[in-house]
């Protein structure tokens, strides 16, 4: 009997397993495969791509500064991969070392693999179309595109009656556009567009992802019509919320980038108050209100909407946005302190972008440069340099922010030189008894400034003490009985001895800097002596100069930074007064009459410009003390030609030459041929390689200061030239 029933079981499972084959096309065989696919195979391989898709959105990062992708993915160029598929005989094995899209991959193909069954040509199991979408799918996302657009192409090709056949017809269109087939990718959108009747109706959903798919294939050609026309049919129904969202906003920024800022308006506040919208589009949306709103009364209404916006403890991770906007909005109306408010409260807010900071400081620089803030405007243009990332570091605007500090480093530069400089000549030229009265009045403010800081620490002290303040390893009672249990006493004890003796290593005779001129009867000295250095007054009378030829330095020095800074005034920030500033008190301090005749030609140059009648005093002085010079020549005949194109070739004829001499060492010939041809080429503009190349020549036959001050002519001369500027390094080295 037992025998018996062993037989039947067998054979039942033999004639189950037979019925169930991919060649035996019987309703038992067709269903058990169709539903093994659905709901094991398939079913885990589209649980692996919705876990690929939700960490690929979780890795993309939207940069609302620009106009959003359609697609919100970022693929990495040079950096597409085949999969390496694990053939280890355990499951678990098989899938370790998989990413969630190739493990959807690999049970796709498994799906086909098992369970397809092609009997006399004709797909039998339901669900390998599904499967071929999916593993079309996976290779899209894994940026294998040829591999992908094959398996989508063989669903439309073998399966045309799939239930899937017109969302597989969208993802083709998707892949050519990544493989740059633009063309082929509209062409085949439209004709599935082209379907609105009978049983083949598309569905809205269908819908949607068509005209998501053609605004993809119209940006990538630039074609902003067409996507504007195609995002707005994307958005009449909202099957997808968050592609609905995000197709809406991107079309605002269309119209934004078009300047059409009325249609903009109407898109962001649409979407700023749809609430059923994913909330990161409706606040964005909200910002973008302020990037297309003028300075009128409607920022008066935008300014009370975000305030409200900013104490939704809600908008806590966009409160470095908020800010900056509201700060915007404040500056436009003129409100400055307002704005500069908001903007650093917009630096301080918590986890603020980066990128968000580096429009926070370029908007503070800005704002410190109209005000002719120089110092400060470079140092918030430096902040937006620290912060930029690799990846912005080549913006047009980073790099216009880069060539505004790289100037105003300089300016800084020179103006640290001159206040340094006017400090030590003004000390430098007080009698002797009142450098002494100026020191001690120092000492004293010094002095006074250490007992005020002493004190604090004390009452900060015994402000702890009395509240019980200390470590945790002693109690309120016994606080104060021993130093070290007091954190309060340590940490000033630990910030003063820094500060008296800088950081020193644990060792012998630590109080030493140099421990070589250490003797045995050394170690009794008092550390004060030390200290109190900076209540000497001969700690400072030392450090006077008395020296002419450290003085003259000084002065040359002073004079040069005024120079320059008339200079950089003048011709790169456009700011006449401050070149005033300079250039008239440079021509009050100046003892170099090298210096005289640029000085006057600047200074007429710039009344001349605002039209002052003070532009004909420093005419006069030019025409009538240097009428011979190329600055006269230009003033009398302002309307003339500096050279005719032959005059010119000739010039540049005679430099080769001069210059071949040169190299050929024929050095006091080139002194001779340069000085007999400068009469003639005052009005050329290789004037300043002439007389660069004739100080070179000096500086090989004569001695170190007559070549010293034949660079300074070059140097003075054509400061704003590259001749000057490399003549005035040589100066330095010089010196």
């Amino acid at each position: 009997m037992k025998n018996l029933k062993k037989t039947v079981f067998l054979v039942v499972l033999l004639i189950a397993t037979f019925s169930c084959s991919t060649r035996k096309d019987t309703l038992v065989s067709r269903n058990f495969h169709a539903l093994t696919t659905k709901y094991n195979v398939l079913f885990n391989g589209e649980q692996a791509f919705i876990k690929g898709l939700e960490e690929i959105s979780s890795k993309h990062k939207d940069n609302y500064w620009k106009r959003l992708l359609i697609e919100p993915i970022t693929f990495e160029e040079n950096k597409i991969q085949a999969p390496k598929f694990n053939n280890a005989s355990k499951e678990e094995d098989e899938n370790k070392n998989l990413t969630s899209f190739e493990l959807a991959e690999e049970k796709a193909i498994k799906a086909v693999q098992k369970h397809s069954m092609n009997i006399k040509g004709r797909e039998r199991n339901r669900q390998i179309d599904d499967a071929y979408l999916l593993l079309g799918k996976s290779r899209y996302y894994t940026q294998r595109f040829i591999p992908a657009l094959e398996a989508l192409n063989y669903v439309i090709a073998e399966y045309p009656d799939a239930n899937l056949i017109n969302e597989t017809k969208i993802w083709r269109a998707k892949t050519n556009i990544r493989l740059e087939n633009e063309k082929l990718a509209i062409e085949s959108l439209k004709l599935l567009l082209d379907v609105q009747e009978g049983d083949d109706k598309l569905t809205d959903e269908i819908k949607e992802q068509a005209h998501t798919a053609m605004a993809m294939a119209y940006a990538k050609t630039d074609t902003i019509q067409k996507v504007i026309e195609h995002l707005t049919l994307a958005t009449k129904t909202h099957e997808n919320r968050e592609q609905t969202a995000r197709n809406l906003f991107i079309l605002g920024q269309v119209y934004s980038e078009l300047d059409r800022k009325d249609s903009a308006i109407a898109v962001f506040q649409k979407l700023a108050d749809f609430k059923k919208m994913p909330y990161k589009y409706r606040i964005h949306s909200n910002i973008e209100l302020v990037k297309n709103t003028s300075a009128d009364s409607s920022s008066v209404a935008l300014i009370k909407r975000f305030e409200k916006l900013i104490k939704n403890r809600d908008n806590r991770p966009y409160l470095d946005k908020l800010y900056y906007h509201v700060a915007v909005l404040h500056e436009n109306q003129d409100s400055i302190s307002d704005a500069i408010s908001y903007y650093q409260k917009s630096l301080r807010a918590k986890d603020a972008d980066d990128y968000q900071k580096t429009y926070t400081f370029e908007k503070l620089g800005d704002i410190h440069f109209k005000n002719a803030e120089f110092i400060k405007a470079s140092v918030f243009y430096d902040s937006v340099l620290q912060v930029a990332t690799e990846d912005v570091v080549n913006e047009k605007r980073i790099r216009k922010v880069r060539r505004r500090h790289k100037s105003l480093a300089s300016l800084g530069r020179y103006e640290n030189v001159l206040k340094i400089n006017d400090s030590i000549l003004h000390i430098a030229n007080l009698p002797e008894g009142e450098q002494k009265t100026y020191f001690e009045n120092y000492i004293a403010k010094i002095k006074k400034q250490d007992e005020e800081n002493a004190q604090q620490q004390l009452n900060a002290l015994s402000f702890g003490n009395s509240f019980g303040g200390g470590s945790s390893i002693a109690t309120t009672n016994n606080s104060g009985k021993w130093y070290f249990y007091n954190t309060q006493a340590k940490a000033f004890g630990e910030a003063e001895f820094q500060r008296v003796w800088g950081t020193r290593p644990l060792e012998d005779n630590w109080r030493w800097s140099d421990k070589t001129t250490i003797s045995s009867g050394d170690t009794d000295v008092d550390a004060d002596n030390q200290v109190n250095k900076r209540y000497e007054l001969a700690t400072y009378l030392e450090t006077i100069p008395t020296d002419k030829v450290a003085i003259d330095s000084l002065t040359f020095q002073r004079n040069d930074a005024l120079y320059q800074l008339g200079l950089i005034y003048k011709e790169q920030f456009k700011n006449p007064q401050l070149a005033i500033k300079n250039l008239e008190r440079l021509q009050t301090v100046n003892t170099d009459e090298r210096l005289s005749l640029p000085i006057n030609y600047h200074l007429y140059q710039i009344y001349s410009e605002l039209n002052s009648s003070k532009a004909n005093q420093y005419k006069n002085v030019i025409l009538t003390k240097y009428p011979d010079t190329k600055y006269a020549q230009i003033i009398k005949y302002p309307t003339k030609k500096l050279a005719q194109e032959n005059e010119v070739d000739k010039v540049e004829e005679a430099y080769k030459e001069v210059y071949y001499l040169y190299k050929e060492n024929k050095f006091d010939e080139v002194f001779v041929k340069i000085d007999a041809l400068l009469p003639s080429i005052q009005e050329s503009n290789l004037l300043p390689k002439f007389d660069l190349l004739k100080a070179y020549a000096i500086g090989k036959i004569k001695d170190k200061e007559t070549y010293k001050t034949a660079m300074e002519f070059v140097a003075l001369t054509y400061a704003n030239t590259e001749e000057g500027k490399k003549a005035k390094e040589i100066v330095k080295q010089l010196n």
